[in-house]
């Protein structure tokens, strides 16, 4: 069953951003639209002042219904690779800073890792670690196999 465009939309779950950018992309449509939904309600007096308002709403509706989930996919999109990139570069950073790490262990089993770009704590049994570069969260990890070596490396050249 095909609900169409008009039953798809779901504007809550729309951000900010996603708003910004329809407007920043459409802002003459919308103004000739309104210029149109204008001069209609003003200048014409019957019955179908108000069949031609519906019209212009209804093809404003369905054409930011279409635009606008384009708009938040591609939102999405540039922030996945974003954020897949900032990974790969804190992997890279993980490698290349390991000798300069300093390992802490704190009194209460997690430990911190410090280097000049990367900061990774965590819980000695755990298997998430949370990592920030340069002082921007990237969420929580699995221990990875370069995640692994960094902390043997950063506790070796800590002396631990």
């Amino acid at each position: 069953m095909d609900t169409g465009v008009l039953y798809s939309m779901d504007f809550q779950s729309w951000d900010y951003q996603v708003w910004v950018d329809y407007f920043k992309q459409n802002w003459l449509i919308i103004v000739v639209a309104l210029v149109a939904l204008f001069l209609v309600a003003n200048l014409v007096k019957t019955v179908i002042k108000w069949v031609l308002i519906l019209i212009i709403a209804a093809f404003l509706i369905v054409y930011s219904g279409v635009t606008l989930n384009d708009i938040g996919q591609a939102v999405s999109t540039v922030k996945d690779q974003t954020v897949d990139t900032m990974k790969s570069e804190a992997l890279n950073l993980m490698k290349n800073e390991a000798k300069e790490a300093a390992f802490t262990q704190n009194p209460d089993g997690s430990f911190t890792i410090k280097t000049p770009n990367l900061e990774v704590t965590g819980e000695s049994g755990s298997d998430k670690v949370k990592v920030s570069l340069h002082g921007v969260s990237l969420g929580e990890w699995s221990r990875s196999d370069t995640l692994e070596a960094f902390i043997q490396e950063a506790k070796s050249s800590s002396g631990q």
